[in-house]
């Protein structure tokens, strides 16, 4: 008996160990998902389920606990996603991650109020952000909001704050102004990698939807962050990523007016450890002027592999290929230059991220800009004219025309377009600009507690550009090595005051020094909830940013002229002439955030108060030398001699203006069908100081030899620049937007507006009539036209492998849209429709 009792001992040890090492053996090879689930303000929502789903399956689930804590074990490996719902809250879906059998990842979500959208945001802060916490502007606009256009200009007008401005038609240059500030002083980044020219210049028209998934567009300086250039907002597209487990292959193929047609191919998936995008688009269109036939060629690819659960290694690339005729500002001429510009933009970049720990997240990533521009003029278009005035010659000359402002002046004549042989224009002429740039940028985050995260960071960048034409004997290039060094710290106390601090220091090649602070507060008065006034948010910013000069900016500055001229060395020594230097900017904004009727509407009213200084800005050679402070009268006749050999103007940093406005915002979500989104903005800019000769010494159009005085003979015109105290030009006073949306899921539709009251131009014809003067300038006021550009969009999903689509552009026909002189596209439209092979889309 006491055998049997002894084995019957010794079996139930070896049983039970057997059993716990098979247990610990299992979980050795699972993996394990865990992270919390929070509400916009980062509280824990507790008892929230959360599903681990792979192939479309749940495999497992579980529930958050109090402090909105979940962990899923699973002995599977390979590509999941992790789904959350909550009582009041939209279900919410992560990324697709990969899991190894022996990794441990953390997936974090955040739920969104289940009427308003509440977006996760990374501009502001460098590192994902639910929007509520964020005390900056930030708008980010999903695909949904543009899924039916071809380009992006129309989805930028639907953020609060922004002027939109295109010279002309689809794919002209389209430039853009935040809060005020000058189109190149914003940031532009595909998949985190910069994209703007040296300097800061960069042309929105060509931006087709092809490749991008959301655009997220911040408001405010953020050099802190991003560096030169991001001295009035900054821009970033984000590419889609393969999420299928089968790959899913997309075509969409249109046509429309104007001999308008576009064919659109992609293909995604994701296969294990690695997930992968890829798409082309071509775009082709005559336009409604003549010479303005426009095309443009995009290839996007996006390339992600998951060597493990805590490291991931990303490719990006975009190439884009465009052609666009300039027949310039139609409306002055009544006759289409006949030039024409190519581009050919490429950006690659290769990230590396690893969390290192649960706290602990590092990432490193190197960024590739090539982009090649070429202006071509084959012949001098235009009517052979002889001129009059003191030196009379033969000019081509537009047709006679009357060129009406918004102001209500107006102007008859013909004006000058191209200039003869004998004036020393040469045809065909062609000039060519490159604009390259190699960037290293690294990051390092650690979260200290759950309220408080750390950042440093590190930017290298090697700029070179060069502007070339033979025709004209212009060969001239330049390096810059830039250095950016990056720490921030964020955080919140008791996830209701939410802080960002930060700082950078910049080491530019040509401007040298600069260092640049941010501040950000955000305050939750009342915390969001149930109820018709529950949601009280108060907010402020203030930041310091700077710009980079353009590449003409400092092949044309005093500096650069002085260089090149003998004795010119000594003059700078002599006269302390410096290179031409960084624009700055400083910024302080607040507002206030409300939500009403249980979230279902959101409020927000932001007055910002914007400072930019040491602007560059093209000044006559003949009264710079009266310009230059502590200049003796024989140091002034020296530097008028040097100077006498410049038949133009030199770029200086002698400019200061300021913007302060107003931004108000709403969004409403009715039901889970309809969104409704609307905003206006107030913008009061003034020109504080200008060295220009035309601030200086103000135009007068005081008519022909032969002509009547114009009515408006007195009054003070700025020919190439606003006058010190007017506005600056093509910012309008007052700008909105409006959207509705509905989803069905068979059917979708959105109907966006967007709208801008006139604004300060000049027609730039000085020097321009048939006697060489100046009668075909009008005043600045309020110059430029106002206008209402409305467009309807719509699909219908006829069977889950086809549907059909519409989108018709410009409704109400307005030509006008455009800055004087430039006649906009009237009513477009384009059908079309879309075929799928797979199971699903990209995300």
């Amino acid at each position: 008996m006491s055998v049997i009792k002894r084995y019957s001992s010794r079996h139930l040890f070896i049983c039970l160990f057997v059993t716990i090492a098979g247990f610990i053996a299992g979980t050795a090879r699972a993996a394990i998902v865990r992270g919390t689930v929070t509400d916009p303000l980062g509280a824990p929502v507790a008892h929230a389920q959360v599903a681990l789903v792979a192939n479309g399956a749940v495999l497992t689930s579980a529930t958050t606990g109090a402090d909105g804590s979940y962990q899923i074990t699973t002995p599977a490996a390979g590509r999941f996603y992790v789904v959350a719902a909550g009582k009041t809250f939209h279900q919410m879906t992560t990324a697709g991650f990969y899991a190894g059998s022996m990794d441990a990842v953390e997936q974090n979500l955040v739920l969104e109020p289940e009427w308003v959208r509440q977006e996760i945001v990374v501009t502001a802060t460098g590192t994902p952000l639910p929007q509520a916490q964020v005390s900056s502007s930030v708008t980010l606009i999903p695909r949904i909001g543009f899924e039916t256009h071809a380009d992006l200009v129309d989805t930028l007008r639907q953020v609060p704050g922004t002027m939109v401005v295109q010279s002309g038609q689809r794919g002209s240059t389209t430039s853009l102004f935040v809060r005020g500030g000058n189109s190149d002083a914003n940031k532009v980044t595909y998949d985190g990698v910069t994209a703007e020219d040296v300097g800061g210049r960069y042309n929105y028209g060509d931006v087709s939807t092809t490749g991008v998934t959301s655009v997220e567009t911040y408001r405010g300086p953020n050099s802190v962050l991003y560096g030169s250039d991001a001295a009035s907002g900054v821009v970033g597209f984000v590419s889609p990523r393969g999420t299928t487990a089968s790959p899913s292959i997309f075509y969409s193929g249109d046509g429309g007016n104007f001999n308008t047609y576009r064919n659109e191919f992609q293909l995604a998936g994701a296969h294990r450890k690695l997930d992968y995008y890829g798409a082309f688009s071509r775009l082709n269109t005559s336009n409604s002027l003549p010479m303005d036939k426009y095309h443009v060629v995009i290839a996007a690819a996006n390339l992600g592999w998951q060597p493990s659960g805590a490291t991931q290694i990303r490719g990006t690339a975009r190439h884009s290929v465009s052609s666009t005729g300039l027949p310039g500002a139609y409306d002055f001429y009544s006759v289409a230059n006949d030039g024409r510009q190519s581009d050919q933009d490429t950006y690659i970049g290769a990230t590396v991220e690893n969390q290192t720990s649960l706290a602990w997240h590092n990432l490193a990533r190197y960024g590739l800009a090539r982009k090649r521009e070429q202006a071509v003029q084959w012949y001098p278009a235009g009517i052979l004219t002889q001129s009059g005035g003191f030196f009379p010659t033969s000019n081509y000359y537009g047709l006679p025309v009357t060129i009406r402002g918004a102001n209500g002046f107006s102007v008859s004549g013909q004006a000058l377009l191209n200039y003869t042989t004998d004036n020393f224009s040469v045809y065909p002429n062609s000039f060519d600009f490159v604009s390259n740039r190699d960037q290293l940028y690294a990051q390092s985050d650690y979260r200290f507690s759950p309220h408080m995260v750390g950042l440093i960071g590190f930017r290298f960048e090697n700029e070179r550009g060069s502007e070339r034409s033979a025709a004209y004997f212009i060969d001239q290039s330049l390096e810059r090595t830039n250095y950016d060094y990056t720490a921030q710290i964020q955080g919140d106390v008791r996830n209701r005051l939410f802080y960002t601090l930060g700082g950078s220091l910049l080491k530019n090649a040509l401007y040298g020094t600069e260092t640049n602070p941010r501040i950000g507060l955000a305050y939750y008065a009342v915390r969001p909830g149930s109820g018709i006034f529950r949601g009280t948010k108060l907010k402020f910013n203030f930041a310091k940013g700077v710009k980079e000069p353009t590449l003409t900016e400092q092949f044309g500055s005093l500096y650069a002229f002085l260089s090149t001229q003998p004795g010119g060395a000594a003059a700078i020594q002599s006269f302390h002439v410096s290179r031409i230097a960084a624009e700055r900017a400083r910024s302080y904004d607040g507002g206030i955030e409300q939500n009403l009727f249980g979230q279902r509407v959101l409020l927000r009213v932001t007055y910002f108060h914007n400072e930019f200084g040491n602007q560059i800005e093209s000044v006559s050679g003949g009264v710079i030398p009266q310009l230059l402070p502590n200049l003796t009268p024989a140091q002034q006749q020296q530097l008028e001699t040097l100077l006498q050999n410049t038949f133009s103007s030199l770029n200086l940093n002698s400019l200061d203006f300021r913007a302060q406005g107003l931004e108000a915002e709403a969004e409403y979500g009715i039901g889970r069908r309809v969104f409704l989104r609307g905003g206006y903005t107030y913008l009061d800019g003034k020109v504080q100081r200008s060295f220009s000769s035309s601030s200086l010494h103000p135009t007068f159009n005081t008519g022909t030899s032969t002509g009547p005085v114009p009515s408006f003979s007195n009054v003070p015109i700025g020919a190439f620049s606003p006058l010190t105290g007017a506005r600056p030009f093509r910012r309008a006073p007052h700008t909105g937007f409006a959207s509705a949306s509905y989803n069905s899921g068979k059917w979708s539709a959105q109907v966006i507006g967007g709208f801008a009251s006139r604004s300060d131009d000049s027609t730039f014809l000085s020097f321009s009539d048939i006697e060489q003067g100046d009668s075909l300038l009008l005043p600045n006021r309020n110059l430029d036209p106002g206008f209402a550009k409305i467009d309807l969009g719509g699909s219908y999903q006829v069977l889950p492998w086809m549907g059909v689509y519409a989108q018709l552009d410009n409704l109400l026909s307005d030509q006008h849209i455009a800055p004087i002189g430039y006649q906009s596209l009237p009513l477009n439209f384009r059908t079309g429709i879309r075929l799928a092979l797979g199971k699903g889309m990209t995300r």
